[in-house]
């Protein structure tokens, strides 16, 4: 499947269309734009969530919490990998095939600084080490999957079931492979945002005050928002047991916090809270920008026979096995 911004150059070949301005401050003009009638920040329209800092810094970049510009331009070129070697192969399979999916990645850039990591706290830009309980509940849930695989359509992980993209709209909102679009929906009372990835929708109240008991949980928590001066803050609690962070558990709790940088740029902050499953909390933040792309639907159950084919396949391995034995 096409990434929206491929089908964004096939529509208007206008390019990679995304508003960069992530140095300047806003004019008073601009902060008068950026207002809701009701007085508050107005964070609606189109974003895209893509850029190439990963959350965690990688170990080649251990002692370094910022690149060279040297390091940075290499960083990202690996990144991005070579598109333009890859497209201008002859072979039409490879064209079609590799080139394709080469395509469909949005990688972005770097946040600004170079950094090498979205998280800051702690230090070393690494997710925290998982308590001892952590530990072996994400060992039994990994092995549960090793040895159940394809046994049933409910064994396989959400995002193959075309359910659940959790980090392209569950909190915190991290970049996935491409589509990493976000629609905000503002209203004195609610905050809805939109991921394009798996197509689903965040609404997030903003009178409620409680979270919903403890004994109800949901796949992307339960999010409940109130205003900071001119930040929103938003809390999710309530999470399931059926997605998880980095191995957190049910207790988690994720704070983001969204500010307006400037007219084309939000700064997004977010803190992971679970003492249960890691050993302290870490914080993070990143920058979603402007765009004025598309959003399309992302059908991902439409032709969807991979699900299928592997339990079909599952199915004559078992009696193959059978037959032999």
């Amino acid at each position: 499947m096409f990434s929206s911004s491929t089908r964004r150059r096939l529509l208007t070949a206008s390019g990679f269309a995304v508003s960069v301005a992530l140095l300047a401050q806003p004019s008073p003009s601009a902060q008068s734009r950026l207002r809701t009638p009701d007085g508050r920040p107005d964070f609606q329209g189109m974003w895209l969530n893509d850029t190439a800092t990963p959350l965690e810094r990688p170990r080649e970049f251990a002692d370094k919490a910022a690149l060279t510009e040297e390091e940075a331009r290499d960083y990202e070129r690996r990144y991005q990998l070579d598109r333009t070697a890859a497209a201008s192969r002859v072979d039409p399979v490879f064209e079609l095939d590799a080139a394709g999916d080469l395509d469909t990645y949005e990688p972005g850039r770097l946040l600004p600084g170079r950094r090498t990591s979205q998280i800051t706290d702690p230090a070393d830009g690494r997710v925290p080490s998982l308590t001892a309980p952590a530990q072996q509940r994400l060992s039994a849930r990994n092995e549960h999957l090793k040895l159940h695989y394809a046994d049933n359509p409910e064994d396989f992980p959400n995002t193959e079931r075309c359910l659940l993209m959790a980090n392209a709209s569950a909190p915190p909102m991290l970049p996935v492979y491409y589509n990493n679009n976000l629609q905000i929906v503002q209203t004195p009372d609610y905050i809805m945002l939109v991921s394009e990835m798996i197509h689903d929708a965040r609404i997030i109240p903003l009178g409620r005050r409680a979270h919903l008991p403890s004994h109800i949980g949901q796949w992307k928590g339960d999010s409940i928002g109130h205003w900071d001066g001119d930040t929103l803050v938003v809390e999710t609690t309530n999470f399931t047991d059926k997605t998880t962070l980095r191995g957190s558990g049910t207790g988690l709790r994720v704070t983001e916090r969204f500010s307006l940088r400037d007219v084309d740029t939000i700064t997004y902050q977010f803190t992971v809270d679970d003492p249960e499953s890691f050993v302290r909390l870490w914080s993070g933040d990143s920058l979603l920008s402007r765009t004025n792309g598309q959003m399309y639907e992302y059908a991902c159950h439409e032709a969807n026979y991979s699900l299928s084919n592997v339990l079909r396949g599952a199915r004559f391995q078992e009696k193959r096995g059978a037959t032999k034995n």
